[in-house]
């Protein structure tokens, strides 16, 4: 059975190692109302079963408590792990073993592996034998390439739903664009990524498409990697325009303004990572 993280915040998120070998709490988990405690609710449960948990007043779950435990600290590591990726805690070319991994977030160096195993899949490092993960290398001619797919595939659709999504589902995700601006006044990239995926994701689900959606999603998580040196890191200014277009794009919509809304969704993709 795991341990629950050292440096938690209480809720079963585990901290991120610091480059001084300090641990962090990841941004995302501190949340803001409408937007991390929700995601955080969605993804790990309620605070206490996360934490594996059991309060005298409810009934017992009935179903391998130790199996639903490491399931969620597990995906809580990955969590942590993806956090750490975009905000440049493991850095790029270096390599990062399980097991010190395991003792800087207080658990055992299982669920470690086996988040970095998803994380070898997403792209995002690489298996070193008998040493453990190194973190890929990647330039900004990449991220370049990145942000062109997604261009391809996401335009498109978003100018499919502009002309056929009535306006009353574009008012819906009004809370959702708003997240994406309090996460980007946080002036924090890991924060708004989550938050931006949140938002691409939520537009992009009207279409019905799932393996769409997947593929999006991926594509999105890569595309936020910073590259070697972090040359193309976007401060605060940056973020809060991104996330400003967001508002713009929903304000078209709502509107019935297509025209308007596809100068946006394409000036959106337009040498932008968001």
């Amino acid at each position: 059975m795991e341990q629950r993280a050292q440096g938690s915040t209480g809720t079963g998120t585990p901290a991120v190692p610091g480059a001084e070998g300090r641990t962090r709490v990841p941004p995302q988990s501190r949340g803001s109302a409408g937007y991390g405690e929700s995601a955080d609710r969605e993804r790990c449960g309620p605070a206490g079963a996360a934490r594996g948990e059991h309060t005298h007043s409810e009934a017992p779950v009935p179903r391998p408590r130790p199996v639903v435990q490491r399931a969620s600290v597990r995906g809580q590591i990955l969590d942590a792990l993806r956090t750490a990726l975009v905000a440049g805690e493991l850095l790029p070319g270096e390599v990062y073993s399980a097991p010190v991994l395991a003792e800087r977030f207080g658990v055992s160096a299982t669920p470690v592996r086996e988040a970095m195993q998803q994380l070898a899949l997403e792209g995002a490092v690489e298996v070193v034998p008998n040493r453990g993960f190194r973190v890929i290398v990647r330039g900004a001619r990449e991220l370049a390439e990145l942000a062109e797919v997604r261009a391809l595939i996401e335009v498109p659709v978003m100018l499919r739903l502009a002309r056929t999504v009535p306006a009353e589902r574009w008012a819906e995700l009004r809370p959702v664009g708003e997240a994406s601006v309090r996460a980007a006044a946080s002036g924090c990239p890991a924060t708004y990524a989550e938050a931006d995926r949140l938002f691409h994701r939520a537009v992009l689900i009207l279409s019905g498409n799932e393996q769409l959606v997947a593929v999006a999603e991926d594509l999105h998580r890569r595309a936020q990697w910073p590259p070697a040196g972090g040359s193309v890191r976007r401060g605060r200014a940056d973020l809060m325009a991104d996330a400003a277009e967001h508002i713009a794009l929903l304000e078209a919509l709502t509107a019935g303004e297509p025209e308007r809304a596809q100068s946006l969704v394409r000036g959106h993709f337009a040498g932008t990572r968001g």
